[in-house]
């Protein structure tokens, strides 16, 4: 069975982001115009997110200590190098991915449970959340990419018809 619709339309906010970072230097992409963050903090931050939601709230898993700290929300802005913040997304892609591919109706009304009270927001909603924030910080980066004086970025969102179709939920239920 394919994956949840809402998980398929977050594998396509990924996609979408890591197309609008194609051709990036480590150099350009560690470079800060204040007050934003640098491209590689972008790529750790979400790696960051992830890693939170869907291996240490969902699982209780701490696989990869590092994810937490590489470009974590409301510590001191950092420059990762973009090797490390690509690896980290990818490892943390990886590991929390088979976790997603679980996911139905049912689990996405649920919540986690955080230091034994119930998050405030359900796991549909936590879903919701990263997909947007892939979006918002694909468009930052096409305004730091502006800055670096790239030309030709993509215009619009990708392939619509092959990866982010609609298609109805109610296969899902559990």
């Amino acid at each position: 069975m394919a994956a949840h619709p809402r998980v398929e339309q977050l594998r396509f906010a990924r996609s979408e982001f890591v197309r609008a970072l194609y051709g990036v230097s480590d150099e350009e992409a560690r470079r800060r115009f204040l007050p934003m963050n640098s491209i590689s903090w972008i790529v750790g931050h979400l790696a960051n997110q992830e890693y939170r939601y869907w291996l240490l709230r969902a699982q209780g898993q701490d696989p990869l200590p590092h994810a937490r700290e590489l470009a974590a929300y409301g510590k001191p802005a950092t420059t990762p190098p973009l090797d490390l913040a690509w690896d980290t997304w990818r490892q943390v892609r990886d590991l929390v991915d088979p976790y997603l591919d679980l996911l139905t109706n049912e689990t996405l009304e649920t919540r986690y449970l955080i230091d034994g009270q119930p998050h405030d927001e359900t796991v549909g909603t936590m879903i919701q959340r990263v997909t947007y924030h892939y979006w918002f910080h694909t468009g930052e980066s096409q305004a730091i990419r502006q800055l670096l004086g790239h030309a030709n970025l993509p215009e619009f969102v990708g392939d619509f018809t092959d990866e982010a179709a609609y298609r109805p939920e109610t296969a899902h239920h559990s």
